[in-house]
Parts: C-alpha cells; structure tokens; sequence
C-alpha cells in the first residue's frame, strides 16, 4: 500500500494504473467498520487487476461549526491500518494547505437537493462536499467511487453533480452498516456519553416502525409524529428534524407510488447523529 500526502505523490502512485478500473473511496478519518465495509466492496468492485483508492482528510470547508470541526476524532495510523486490513493499494492523507490554495476563490453549489434536510441547517456544509469531492475526482480520475447511504442526501448531491457535470465517474451507494444493537455506526459515536449510548438506537427502532406504518398506508404526517414523539421523549434528545420526502429529489412526497425516503436528525446532548430509511407503499 501506498500513501500519498502531496498531489505530486498521488499523481505518481496512480501513474501505473492509468486505463484500469480505479475504485474511489472518500473519507474523513477516524475510520470504523463502516468505512471498512465500503473499502472492501471497493476491493471487490476493483477485482485484482484494479486499483483501491482511499482519502481520509478532515475537510474543514463543510463544516460551518468550527466547535464541530475541533472536536472531530482524528485517529490517522489507525485509519491507515484499516486501510492496509481493506486490500487499499493507494491511500491519501493530505493537510488543508496541499488540499486548498490559500486565496482560492472558486466555489461550488448545488441549488435544489441541498435546500431540505441537513442542507437547510447547515449552510454551506454541501458547497463544501460538492468542492472537494470534485477535486478528488479531478486528481484520482476514478472509474468509480462508493459513498454510504447513512449520507443519504449527500449521495444524491453527488449523484446530481455527477450528472449535471458529465464527470466520468459511476457511484455507488453502500447499504448503512450498523451495531448489534441497530445505531449506525458513526465517527461520532465516541463522543456520546454512555446514558446517550443506551438511547441512540431509539432512532433505528421508530425508523422500522414508520416503515412499517407507511407501507401500511399511514399518512406522512401521521409516521413523522411518531418519530417525532419517540425520540422526544428521551432525555437530553433535541430532535432537529424528521421528515418523509421523494427518495429522488429529496422534496415532499407528491406521489406515494414513488420510493420515498424518511430521514432523522437528533441531537444527543451535543452529538448530532443521522440516520434514515428508505419506504415505499405497498397497499
């Protein structure tokens, strides 16, 4: 396995695979088994002859809480040595500095996607996710890339610039890996406190229980209460959002013959998790 710091030395590590399937990997560090399971379908998608690319850097220019930001777990040997476990053949750590020019002044935005859900929280976050995810496709050139569908809205922002742009690249969503106990599993997950711990999974049970209503026929605003009532009842649990939308366009559901997605955001103490599940009508 490879590592490169600088964009001379990915150019490099890349040099000889140029023409073969490359399979694109990006992440933020403090890697867990989710990451390991999208770097090992990265592996199984690349086959022997192809090439497994991973970044692991802290992209500070999605963050629009600088708390947020400092507090983020950065663990870099041991994401190395998941990387090395995953068969990765080359992996990327860069600094903000090799990342970005100090007087950079192009942006870039998606204008529809990211207006709903977290992106009308947090604003700026997806301008961010759009900007260095382009940049890594413009330095890896990869056939490829799988993002985790835990990022829901974030997989279909890219999935819009992708097409919106003509970049040559497929990607592919990963299905969320969870606990024993059904959280999602989460960078963030370190920071909640033990009694915050014991309660999260509270989001995966009211999600399969919407899922359950909703393909029973249960009114959207009927299956969001309900999450809504289930997670704000536990204690030290700020809800930010629940929201049923067009797993699509991520906008209100209009026609409940199409696949829908409900999506939750809660704030355990001061750890904000994510979580969602994709529903459709079956009666």
């Amino acid at each position: 396995m490879q590592t490169a710091y600088t964009k001379e030395e990915l150019r490099a590590a890349l040099a000889p695979v140029r023409g073969k399937r490359i399979v694109l990997v990006p992440t933020m560090g403090a890697l867990h088994e989710g990451h390991a399971s999208l770097l090992r379908q990265a592996r199984e998608l690349a086959g022997d002859e192809g090439c497994v690319a991973a970044s692991v850097f802290l992209n500070p220019v999605q963050f629009d809480n600088a708390g947020d930001l400092a507090a983020y777990p950065q663990t870099p040997e041991a994401d190395l040595q998941v990387c090395r476990d995953c068969g990765v053949d080359v992996v990327f750590m860069p600094t903000p500095d090799v990342m970005y020019c100090s007087d950079r002044s192009v942006t870039m935005e998606e204008t529809h996607l990211s207006t709903v859900l977290c992106g009308a929280r947090r604003p700026g976050h997806f301008a961010g996710v759009c900007l260095v995810v382009s940049k890594l496709f413009n330095l890896v050139q990869p056939t490829d890339a799988i993002f985790g569908k835990k990022d829901y809205q974030q997989l279909a922002i890219l999935r819009r610039m992708v097409r919106d742009l003509d970049i040559p690249v497929t990607l592919h969503g990963a299905e969320i890996v969870r606990d024993v106990d059904g959280l999602a599993l989460s960078s963030r997950n370190v920071r909640l406190s033990p009694e915050h711990r014991a309660a999260a999974p509270a989001i995966r049970r009211a999600l399969v229980a919407a899922a359950a209503a909703y393909a029973e026929g249960a009114p959207v605003q009927a299956v969001c209460e309900d999450v809504l009532s289930i997670l704000s009842a536990i204690d030290g649990v700020t809800v930010d959002y629940v929201e049923l939308v067009d797993a699509e366009n991520l906008h209100p559901v209009t026609d409940e013959a199409r696949p829908a997605l409900l999506a939750v955001a809660a704030y355990f103490g001061e750890v904000r998790l994510i979580d969602n599940i994709e529903l459709s009508r079956t009666i």
